[in-house]
């Protein structure tokens, strides 16, 4: 076996097939010249639908990369170099690739590249090196909507009536964490949904929806099966539910469940996450279950991007090229995570860490290493939305939504999308601050999506606590995140201590800790919360306030 092959269809086969000539070829709109990238059949710029492939020169711009350690695929052994190059006739069109006739060492963000074609059976890979003879190194593309630009892209609200005030979270559960569980991801799912029950004062009669991300299609191997397995399992007969994958983010299972309520299809919904990702990995390793195989229809996948770490790697070697940022400005993150954990029993990584310890850790893929990353496990979170009206009776305080973001404003395309900072960040926070008049400087508590450090700088910058660019500064010591500073982030240790549940786990923590319930870890008068979920996929922001 050799490395992961594209399938090739009527729609793409001018490219994967440029190099039999040794001419990249790209998708052009005939009306207004723009380069598509990847191939649709209508112009995003102009919506011409006279589209054919043209010949380009194949010089572009080396403008991200990173030197993967952790992953090999077959016939792609560790380390190797996964980057990003936009092209020179239209910068907006960049392309995944790996850099080949060089060494990592003298790969330098702006220089000057040049396609040559790899040929691996039917398909004929652009891969990219350096010119012989290198110009200044030039800078990096502008944003096709720079940050300042973005809330002015914010559609208004279109009513006065907001659906995020007919909802209430009323319940929350979640089921044993750990590595390597052995244990079914529905059994986890069940005992996350009974605790979840059983804390808002419910029976699982009352529940008439149910709410799930990413559903039984997407990540199903390492998932419950979705809505139908635990329906099957319980019998609950919901009138109202939901799941799929292209939706805000793990938190739209709990949007999508607000609009239901707000719009009288239920009363009380169910909303779950469940992570197996830690069996199935072991299952996989063992040889118990079969990966999937095939042609791929990713156009990252054939150079080794295989892990969402491999673009955002790159998005953090652009924000620490443009703005100073380092490794340590990411390393007070997982520092302060990691101290937060000491102090939840639930948590699977609890003992202390110090920054030799982070920096002194095996590098993943540039610049991460493995305290930059969450924590595989197995677990299930489970969250009850319901109506505002019936929440006043159940059986702890109702955590209120002050407002939701959702808005997309950037290309979804991960490697089409924003060079600065994590794709889908800017739009939704511009978006949930349009929907409240309360304010950054307002919030007491940040639960920030942690796949990475990362996506916690990107999140603290998108949504204002501190200036675009400006994290190295804020994040410095670690005193404004800490659970005593200006901005107590991740309370229960995150997804790099606590461990991976998808964003699920956050929203958990937000209420336990609005509801006062935080125990040794609880940040006194806490009635404020902000939670984001995603990581570089389609992503939503929750604005939450206690009942108090």
């Amino acid at each position: 076996m050799g490395r992961p092959l594209p399938l090739v269809t009527l729609d793409n086969e001018f490219f994967w097939r440029s190099g039999e000539d040794g001419r990249l070829r790209i998708l052009e709109c005939r009306s207004c010249s723009s380069l598509i990238h990847p191939p649709q059949p209508v112009c995003r710029y102009c919506r011409g639908i006279e589209l054919g492939p043209r010949e380009v020169s194949g010089f572009a711009t080396l403008v991200g990369f990173t030197v993967n350690h952790r992953f090999s695929l077959p016939g792609m052994p560790a380390p190797y170099v996964v980057a990003q190059v936009a092209l020179e006739e239209d910068p907006r069109v960049r392309l995944t690739t790996n850099t080949v006739e060089c060494e990592p060492e003298d790969l330098v963000l702006g220089m000057r590249m040049e396609v040559v074609f790899e040929r691996h059976e039917d398909v004929w890979l652009p891969l990219f090196r350096p010119v012989p003879e290198q110009p200044e190194p030039a800078g990096l593309p502008e944003e096709e909507i720079p940050a300042p630009e973005v809330a002015r892209q914010v559609r208004p609200m279109r009513t006065t009536r907001k659906y995020e005030d007919e909802v209430a979270l009323t319940g929350i559960g979640m089921s044993e964490i750990g590595r390597r569980q052995m244990v079914s991801p529905l059994s986890l799912t069940v005992r996350a949904c009974e605790r979840a029950v059983a804390d808002a004062g419910l029976s699982f009669s009352d529940i008439d929806g149910l709410s799930t991300w990413p559903g039984a299609g997407m990540l199903s191997g390492m998932s419950e099966g979705g809505v139908t397995a635990l329906e099957s399992a319980l019998g609950l007969k919901p009138v109202w539910y939901n799941g799929g994958g292209e939706t805000f983010g793990p938190g739209g299972s709990l949007i999508a469940a607000m609009l239901a309520v707000a719009g009288g299809l239920a009363r009380h919904v169910l909303c779950f996450r469940t992570v197996w990702e830690s069996t199935y990995g072991e299952l996989l390793k063992a040889g118990r279950i079969e990966p999937p195989s095939g042609r791929t229809t990713s156009w990252v996948a054939p150079f080794g991007a295989t892990s969402a770490a491999h673009t955002l790697a790159q998005n953090a070697g652009r924000h620490f090229h443009r703005y100073g940022t380092t490794r340590e400005t990411l390393g007070w993150i997982a520092l302060n995570q990691r101290a937060n954990a000491a102090l939840n029993p639930t948590a699977i990584y609890r003992e202390p860490m110090t920054m030799d310890d982070y920096l002194g850790a095996r590098m993943i893929t540039t610049p991460f290493g493995l305290y930059d990353c969450d924590v595989p496990c197995d677990a299930a979170v489970a969250v009850i939305v319901s109506a505002k009206d019936a929440a006043a009776d159940l059986a702890k305080p109702p955590v209120h939504v002050e407002a939701a973001g959702t808005q997309i404003v950037e290309r979804l395309d991960w490697d089409q999308s924003t060079l600065y900072h994590e794709p889908q960040v800017l739009g939704q926070a511009a978006h949930l601050w349009s929907r409240t008049s309360l304010r950054p400087g307002d919030v007491e508590l940040a639960m920030l999506y942690d796949g990475f450090t990362f996506n916690c700088l990107s999140w603290l910058e998108g949504l204002g606590f501190c200036g675009i660019g400006e994290a190295r500064d804020f994040l410095d010591g670690g005193k404004n995140i800490a659970r005593d500073g200006l901005l107590p982030l991740n309370t229960h240790g995150g997804q790099l201590s606590h461990g991976r549940t998808h964003g699920m786990g956050l929203v958990h923590e937000a209420v336990t800790q609005l509801r006062g319930e935080g125990g040794e870890r609880q940040v006194p008068g806490a009635g404020v919360a902000v939670v984001t979920s995603g990581g570089l996929t389609p992503s939503g922001v929750l604005l939450l306030r206690s009942a108090s």
